[in-house]
Order: structure tokens, then sequence, then C-alpha cells
């Protein structure tokens, strides 16, 4: 299987998006904003279609309007995007925004059908550093900005007090998490990437309860997702969006139900 490059340039892709979504999936959920990154990930399907009719690289577009997306929540404040109705009139103006692009574009139905679902075993040598690069620099950025980040996330009130300035942090996750998004939508596509953006870090919380470990156990259990629906594509030919929402549902419920055996436990 490793003998072929766009082998060997899924499972490194792949895995680096994996680690990164892990991780900043532990703090999406922590702020409840798992519903923005719903959002975000609509908007890049826009975005990439954009790309496809102005000539651009797909990506370059995914980035752009997801990055212009996190600058507007943060200036709007995320209470607003809390609004059902909000929501559901973003999603579907920029859905069909994405649509209609791709229609001036006349792009063929393959190539829809890699932005909404994915398409990890078609990224290039190119892409690889690209994706590497970014996974590097928003991970770096979580470290540094980490010990804030913690406080904010996990005790909101707490780090109010403290006069932390989490308006600040705030906005600074969210263009971190539309970074995220925007390589997610590489590898699982626009549809799931709640895959590896909620999944593993849901998972990481029925595990463990120190903040550290579910960093890493969710970067873990994220990876290893990528690694066996990699596998399992290569083998049966099926899509490997498939096989890693599948396997990263299962190491879900799994962990939902070590942590219920746990609680009916008698001390």
């Amino acid at each position: 299987m490793f003998q072929y490059d766009f082998m060997q340039n899924a499972f490194i892709a792949g895995t680096a998006v994996a680690v990164m979504c892990g991780m900043v999936g532990v703090f999406v959920m922590a702020r409840g904003l798992s519903f923005i990154a719903h959002t975000f990930s609509h908007i890049g399907f826009s975005g990439a279609s954009f790309a496809v009719l102005a000539g651009w690289d797909p990506f370059y577009g995914l980035v752009l309007f997801t990055l212009a997306s996190a600058v507007a929540i943060g200036r709007l404040g995320v209470r607003f995007f809390r609004r059902d109705a909000s929501i559901s009139v973003i999603l579907s103006l920029f859905l069909g925004l994405g649509i209609l692009f791709l229609h001036l574009s006349a792009k063929q139905a393959s190539f829809v059908s890699s932005i909404l679902f994915g398409s990890v075993v078609g990224i290039s040598g190119r892409d690889v550093w690209q994706i590497a690069g970014l996974s590097v620099l928003v991970l770096l950025a979580l470290a540094l900005g980490y010990r804030m980040l913690k406080f904010d996330s996990f005790d909101p009130a707490g780090a109010q007090a403290a006069g932390l300035p989490v308006a600040a942090i705030s906005a600074g996750f969210l263009v971190l998490m539309s970074i995220a998004v925007a390589e997610a939508v590489q590898i699982v596509g626009a549809l799931l990437v709640f895959t590896l953006m909620t999944i593993p870090a849901s998972s990481a919380r029925c595990l463990t309860h120190s903040v550290f470990s579910m960093l890493i156990v969710s970067a873990a259990l994220a990876a290893a997702g990528v690694w066996i629906g990699l596998v399992l594509a290569y083998y049966t030919n099926w899509p490997a969006s498939f096989f890693i929402t599948s396997v990263e549902a299962l190491i879900y419920f799994i962990a939902l139900g070590l942590q219920q055996a746990r609680e009916r436990r008698p001390a």
C-alpha cells in the first residue's frame, strides 16, 4: 500500500489534519461551538466553489471564506449566531452560492463530490506540505495560548473575573478553528467535517477528565480513525470518508459504554 505516492500523501496529510482537529475539537466542544464548525464547513464549500470559478486553487477559497466568516462572527458576537434562524439562513445562503458558483464554472459532478465528501486519496505532494505547514502553525498557536484558552473554555466566568481578554481569546480561537475546518474539508468533505472536529473530542471526554489528557486522547483517536479508514478504503475501494466516519462513531460508542460502565460500578 505504501509503495504508492497517493497513499503516502493521504496518510501524511490525514494524520496532520487529524491531530490538529482532535486537539482543536476539545476546545470546540468545551466552548459549545460545534454549530459554528458546521457553519464554517458550508461557507468553505462556497469558498472552494468560488475559487474554481475564479481559476484559483480551491483550498485558497476555502481558507479565504472561512477566515472571513471567523472575523465576521468575532465582530458580531457568537451569541448572534446561536440563534436558529441566523444559522439556517447563513447555511442556506452559502450552500446556494456554492451551487451557483459551480454552475457558472461548469465543473463536473466529481468536483462537487470531492468538496462535499472529501478526497483524501487525491491529495498531491504540494497539498501535503501546505496542509502539514498550516497544521503545525495551528498547533503552535494552541500551545502558545493554551493556558488562557483552557481557562476561558472550561471556566469562562473565572476567566472574565480574572481580567483575561476573553473577547480577543474568542476571536483568535475562531480564526484557528476556521483554518482547521478548511483543512478538514479536504479530508472528509464539507458535509462530514463534524467527524474529525467533534467525535474524537467527545470520545476523549468520556475516557478522561484532564484537559491535557483529552487533547492527547482526542488527537490519537482522530489519527487512528483516519489510518483505519484509509487502510479499509484501499482494500475495499470504498470511500475513505465513509470508513473514517464509521470508525470514529464506533470509537465514540465504545467510549460512551465504558463511561457508563464506570458510573454504574459501585464506589
